[in-house]
């Protein structure tokens, strides 16, 4: 296995994790902002948590899909 198939690697990883947490996080805290503004017992939370997962596994396709299409040329 040569160094760049290592580095392409890690970087499809790291992007994966990243979409991964940085989506879902980011639902998290907002939902949990908006709970606490209007005052509803976690409707937004689980939203925020449901957009994240979407928002993720969105950018997780198209990273992977950009990186299929790359390795494939």
């Amino acid at each position: 296995m040569d160094f760049q198939r290592i580095v392409r690697s890690l970087a499809i990883m790291t992007t994966i994790s990243s979409y991964f947490i940085g989506s879902i996080l980011m639902g998290i805290i907002a939902g949990r902002w908006l709970d606490n503004h209007f005052g509803t017992g976690g409707l937004f939370l689980a939203g925020g948590l449901l957009l994240g997962i979407g928002a993720a596994v969105t950018g997780i396709y198209y990273a992977v899909r950009r990186f299929l299409k790359d390795d494939s040329s």
